[in-house]
Order: C-alpha cells, then structure tokens, then sequence
C-alpha cells in the first residue's frame, strides 16, 4: 500500500539534480506526492559544451534554458534559493525533516526559508574553491574558466582579446590545466585545452602561439582515474600512450606532476613532483580549481550541530561507502556506494560531485614539503546521471513500500563513456572517444588491466565530434523534457 503524499526535495538542478526530479516527475506524476527543486540559479547547463562557449564556438545561450517555466509545466515546485542547513530529525517545534534556505531570485533576494521533506537528494554539485590558490580564477584572480556558463562566456572574451593580439604579431603563451595540486575534472581542462590548439589554427595564428598543459596528473592520459590499460588492433596499449602521441601530433607541451601554488598576473608558480618550485609565464591561462562540498550545515532536533556525521571534512555528503582509512594498495572497488543513502538517515541521499567519495582512483603523492598532488575521483556526466535516476527510482519504491530493496548504481560496476572534444568544426574538428568498464578500476576481477581490455578503449576521429554535437542538442532535448526524452539513456 503506498504512503500518504510525501515531499521529495532535490537540492540543485544540474546534470544529477535535474535527472532526478525529471524521473520522479514521470513516476509520480498519477500520484498525490510532490517533488520539490531548491537551485540558486534560474538555469539549467549542459556542461560539456562551455568549453565551446570558451573559445568563442558557441554562444552561451545555447548552453543554458530557463528552469522555472519547465518546472511549472511539468508540476515540479521550484525555489530560486541556496540551501544552507539541513535538519533530518526536525527541530523543537516541528519533528518533519527541513532544508533551510536563502533565495536568491530577484524578488526573494537574501530572505531565508524552511521546506520540509520525507527524502532529500542532495545534487549540489561543488563549491568552486578559487580561494585554494591565491590569484586563481576570473573574479579574484587573474585565470579563466569554464566551470560556468557565465564563466566560460567571460573566457570567451578574453581568449579572443588574445587571437588579436597575436594577428597584430605578438608571440603569447597559453596555459591550460588544473590550477591546485588535487583537481578533478582533468577531462575538462584536456578538451579545453586541445579546443584552444584547433581555434588558434583556425583563426591562422596557431604560428604565433605556445600552447601548454599544466597538470596534477601524475602522468599524461590519467584523467583522475589512474589511467587505463586496453587492447587495441590486438595489442596492449594505455591511455597514457595514446594521450601522449595526441600531444605530440598537436604540439602542445605537458607538464605533469604540478600543484600550482600561486599565480600573478601574466605568471604562476607551481610546485613539481619532487617538491622544486617553478616559475612559469603566460599571456593567457584557463585552470581549473579543486572542488569542495557547498558549504551547508546539519543540526539535530536540540539544534546541536552534526555537520560532521553527515558531511566529510571536505563538505561532501556521507553515504554508503566504506570511509576507513587505508592505504593505496589496499583501496577497492568495493569500498565505493552502491545505493547513496546517507547511513545515518536514511531518508537523505547525495549523488554527482555532493557524495563524498571513499578515496581517490589515482595514486596519490606528497612531496618533500607536504603538498598533496592527486588527482580528487571525477563523479560527473554520465555516471552522476545514472546515480541520479536509480536514486529517484529507489524513492519510487520506497514510497510503496518502506522496506523495498534501493536500486545501486556502483562507479565499481558501472562503464562510462566521454566523448572529449578536440577540435570543434563538421569537417575538420575531432574527438576523443573514452570507453571505461568498470569506472573504478577492480583487480579481483581483471588482475593485469583493472578494467576490461576491450571494453576499455580510446579512438580519435572526425566522427567523434559529429557524435559529440549530436549529444550537445539530445542531452538538451532530453532536459526539456520533449516528447520521448526517457527514451534516451544517461
């Protein structure tokens, strides 16, 4: 028999948020429950594509759309807020769950809230810490981004400022990478940064240029994932192989091994993987910075904080992993969750960049001074996607039944696929197609690869790109819930 009317609150609308409340919508849209979005930002991203935006390939409205009008039709309540506590047990007055929050939609501005709920996803995302390194990022500092639309929009600009300088003859130095030594996303920065070589050729000043990669990739092709192993025209290759041959087809240099520590304007300084600092001058940087929790809080019903039991120290939701401290050899596939239920209370969950991870996927390394520099577990795309729908689907079922069996979705079990762009044009552009199985990576089950040899690969080619366009415009499609966007996967 299925419960009275629940409310399910999703925090944030990004690729995970807005999966989960799209499927919950559907499931329940026949019955009396409500689902309920809590976003600061009006407006949905498809985040792949800033990196065209970036360069000035495309224009940033045709990366975003208006959520409100969306959610309105579709039965979805959606507040324009920042959530800023949380209260699983109630408080005092009222024994029902409550987020607290504070709106930021022009008419609400700065007012605060409570909204109650039976479940909770929590889809945040990260908080862009900038602040890690002094001088990074475009609002503080003196480097660029593609994190956000409005970001990327104001990358744009500044990387177009620079093909003029270099059209009116000035030789410039572009730096593209992560800009502290433990960054995700090295996905993002490899595309922006082979985007940047192809845009210079198309603009006829890629002679005039030096583009280089500055990373805390312990090696070329790592992307945060320690790499892959995998068969290709029947022999044993690596990602680090291939990346590396792509790198020298496009002239772009490398640095790898690096935590930048602090950046100037029109020159950075990054600490090696021996631990000896380096000076490094550049006319034009994009540097990614590391991701923390968004900064939320938690209290009990006597209004004690319990921040710390159901966040890590990094603000990253706690669910259903195995956070005991080991060392590297001893990590497993088996310590990453299956369901995302946070285990204290079991009526949150937390998926995409907001769960906090058991431990990285690449070896880590300290230097000599005590800089950590490892690459933080990517929990985006494609797998925050699938997370996200299994959770909602696991809500479905719970509200028919409190006992039902949570649907899992394990980064240790699941593939994924990226498609990263290098090189943005229907004749001559290109993409690196990356196929993993499993995510993260499980000797037990493949001794010599970690991953499967064959489903684990990587192609490059014009096709890629076709490929990556068309997912640009299904993935929106899909988004704004038109005729038959279920049918299409995470």
């Amino acid at each position: 028999m299925e419960n009275a009317m629940a409310q399910i609150v999703i925090l944030g609308a990004g690729i995970a948020g807005h999966t989960a409340a799209m499927v919950l919508q559907k499931k329940l849209k026949r019955t009396e429950h409500k689902v309920v979005v809590i976003s600061p930002k009006p407006t949905w991203n498809w985040v792949p594509s800033n990196i065209w935006v970036g360069t000035g390939r495309m224009k940033r409205e045709k990366v975003i759309f208006e959520l409100a009008p969306l959610y309105k039709k579709l039965g979805i309540e959606f507040h324009q807020a920042a959530a800023t506590a949380l209260y699983p047990e109630g408080d005092a007055e009222n024994p029902r769950s409550q987020v607290e929050l504070v709106y930021t939609d022009a008419t609400r501005n700065g007012e605060t809230a409570r909204v109650e709920f039976d479940y909770l996803i929590n889809a945040t995302g990260p908080k862009l810490n900038f602040a890690a390194t002094p001088g990074l990022g475009p609002d503080e500092g003196y480097t660029q981004s593609v994190c956000t639309d409005s970001h990327a929009e104001e990358c744009s600009a500044e990387f177009l400022k620079a093909v003029e300088r270099m059209k009116a003859g000035e030789n410039l130095r572009f730096v593209i990478g992560t800009g502290a030594g433990n960054c995700t996303c090295q996905g993002a920065a490899f595309e922006f940064t082979f985007n940047t070589e192809h845009e210079l050729r198309e603009h006829g000043v890629r002679d005039k240029a030096e583009v280089v990669y500055l990373t805390n990739e312990p090696q070329l092709g790592d992307l945060g994932v320690g790499g892959m192993k995998f068969k290709q025209d029947g022999y044993m290759t690596s990602s680090q192989l291939w990346t590396e041959s792509i790198f020298r087809e496009r002239g772009v240099k490398a640095i790898v091994g690096a935590a930048v520590k602090n950046v100037e304007k029109n020159s950075l300084t990054y600490e090696d993987s021996d631990g000896e600092m380096h000076s490094l001058d550049y006319d034009f940087a994009m540097l990614l910075p590391p991701f923390t929790g968004v900064p939320m809080k938690a209290y009990n019903r006597a209004g004690e904080d319990i921040s710390a039991t159901v966040f890590n120290p990094a603000g990253f939701m706690k669910v259903d992993a195995d956070y005991t401290q080991k060392p590297y050899e001893q990590w497993r596939a088996v310590d990453w969750p299956k369901t995302y239920q946070n285990p204290t209370y079991p009526n949150m969950f937390a998926v995409g960049i907001a769960f906090a991870p058991p431990h990285g996927i690449s070896k880590p390394h300290t230097t000599k001074n005590g800089t950590v520099i490892a690459p933080a577990p990517p929990r985006t795309g494609q797998p925050s996607g699938v997370m996200a729908a299994k959770v909602a689907e696991s809500i479905v079922d719970l509200l028919k039944n409190p006992n039902a069996k949570l649907h899992e979705a394990s980064m240790g079990t699941l593939g994924a696929v990226c498609d990263a762009s290098t090189g943005a044009n229907m004749r001559s552009g290109s993409a690196a197609a990356i196929m993993m199985y499993p995510i993260i990576p499980d000797e037990t089950v493949y001794p010599e690869t970690g991953r499967h040899p064959t489903l684990t690969r990587g192609e490059l080619g014009l096709f890629g790109h076709w490929v990556k366009v068309m997912l640009h415009y299904l993935f929106i499609y899909k988004a704004k819930g038109k005729p038959g966007w279920n049918l299409i996967p995470e």
